[in-house]
């Protein structure tokens, strides 16, 4: 009887499975790395919790992969000065929950990004003004100052379109049950494990061609890879560079890969001693061989930057810099000339982070150790670094920073600007908050290119970071998956997913 039981449950397992893959037609199961940290777009500014908000919100211009821009909600707009957008909204487009979108939720939505509840994301929205209602369908946006990369930040996730009354009735609360406009509609979050969306029938854009989609937080890689190959996910990312091979090597999968403007760093905290010496953080990066470093670690994936604006950003002066030399005599003599002998460093990763940035923090500790630097690797849950981060606790960490609006301001002062919520190495620094200030009041030309010359070498100069990794995005996608591209800025989207019959 027991013997029966068994078969018996085998087989509806079986059944089951078969059934679930049945209807795996209509659904689309992706792995992400993690899970997102809330639903709600002003609340976070981390690439899971983007790409989540981007399929069930929209934003008032939407972004192209090659970084041009066209109409979302707003089908038209125009420029009346250099700091007030005159922006045309979209008639009967619905919210989830039926109600139509109207200028008053616009205003509502990016207004409140200056709110505490956007702290976050004030590298963003800090020089919104107001946003003037017109009519029902028609909104100005008032900027404070002059500031050419602002109209472009709206592709960000911090304008993201709300339901003004839905947000209001939920309070606190609203994180956990969204609301937006987007070619998806919330089911349910299963925190840590998976959230599910299904599609909207009234979207005011082409529907999506699957029915539900489920995104599954999958921290460890290699077990990312093996739920592709299974079948058990169709979309798997971010594929680290142990797996490239493994994808490639299969023919049910394609691998796709593309540069993005990211940056992986090693952030000092200037305002702990001995870090706060410019001499010390300039030691330390002469002590480490950054380059070989990266080759041995991502093995192809990549390259070793030599600025902080990446290579494939407007403004960037990477390729006319010089390669990054291993110096021990010069470090030597910089620590003398600080009068500091350092003899332990606390380094600081995300636990479960990719084991890329695990090895170089691991080859980061040995040649620190042959000069007798004594350096312990700290693995932390998401909630204890940032926790750390923001207290500024820390002695160093290891960090990436990536785009998600074309422009080398948000290259800079997301990480550096004095006010900046992610500037967790606690630079704070008058003249580059005033030369972010001048890149931002220039329209594209000679003039703005200097000034992001001039800062660029003047952070190079000042060391708050050693820049180790300018990285690629790759997914593993499997072939019955079309429509899918891997996006140069990390927020990859489905609206044009189907699946091959």
């Amino acid at each position: 009887m027991k013997k029966f039981y068994s078969v018996f449950i085998a087989l509806v397992f079986v059944l089951s499975v078969a059934g679930a893959s049945l209807a795996a037609k209509d659904t689309l199961i992706v792995a992400d790395q993690y899970d997102p940290t809330t639903l709600d777009p002003i609340g976070h500014n981390d690439y899971p919790t983007s790409r989540a908000c981007s399929h069930i919100y929209d934003t008032l211009i939407f972004l192209n992969p090659d970084g041009t821009l066209r109409p979302g909600l707003a089908e038209k707009w125009e420029f009346i000065t250099d700091k007030d957008y005159k922006m045309y909204l979209r008639k009967g487009v619905k919210f989830h929950n039926g109600d139509e979108m109207t200028a008053a939720d616009v205003k509502f939505s990016l207004e409140r990004a200056n709110t505490p509840a956007g702290s976050h994301i004030h590298t963003y929205s800090q020089d919104l003004d107001n946003v003037e209602i017109i009519d029902d369908y028609t909104v100005i946006i008032h900027l404070k100052k002059v500031n050419y990369p602002f109209f472009s930040s709206l592709v960000h996730s911090w304008g993201n379109i709300v339901c003004k009354k839905v947000v209001e009735a939920a309070g606190d609360d609203y994180g956990m049950n969204p609301v937006g406009t987007g070619p998806f509609k919330f089911k349910e979050w299963a925190k840590g494990d998976h959230y599910t969306f299904e599609r909207f029938d009234d979207y005011w854009g082409n529907k999506a061609k699957f029915k539900t989609l489920i995104v599954r937080s999958i921290p460890e890689p290699t077990n990312r890879t093996i739920e592709l190959e299974t079948g058990a996910v169709d979309i798997a990312y971010p594929v680290t560079t142990i797996e490239i091979a493994r994808i490639q090597e299969n023919s049910e999968l394609e691998l796709q890969r593309k540069v993005i403007p990211s940056t992986t760093y090693m952030g000092f905290n200037v305002n702990k001693a001995p870090f706060s010496d410019v001499r010390v953080r300039q030691a330390i990066s002469a002590l480490l061989d950054t380059v070989n470093i990266q080759r041995a670690v991502f093995r192809g994936v990549g390259q070793t930057p030599r600025s902080l604006i990446p290579e494939v950003t407007k403004y960037s002066i990477n390729n006319e810099l010089p390669v990054h030399v291993r110096d021990v005599e010069a470090a030597k003599k910089l620590f003398a000339e600080a009068g500091v002998d350092p003899s332990k460093i606390k380094i600081i990763i995300r636990s479960n982070e990719r084991k890329e940035r695990i090895d170089m923090a691991t080859i980061i500790q040995a040649q620190l150790a042959e000069v007798g630097i004594h350096s312990e690797i700290m693995q932390q849950e998401w909630g204890a670094y940032l926790s750390d981060l923001q207290k500024k606790t820390h002695d160093v960490f290891l960090l990436g920073w990536g785009l998600s609006v074309p422009d080398p301001d948000y290259a800079v002062s997301g990480l550096l600007e004095s006010n900046a919520g992610t500037n967790y190495t606690g630079f704070n620094d008058p003249k580059l908050d005033e030369m972010l200030a001048k890149g931002r009041s220039l329209p594209d030309g000679e003039e703005r290119a200097k000034v992001y010359r001039d800062m660029q070498l003047y952070i190079n100069e000042q060391c708050p970071m050693v820049y180790l990794h300018n990285d690629e995005a790759i997914a593993g996608v499997r072939k019955i998956v079309k429509g899918f591209e891997v996006d140069p800025f990390e927020v990859h989207s489905f609206r044009n997913v189907y699946f091959e019959e």
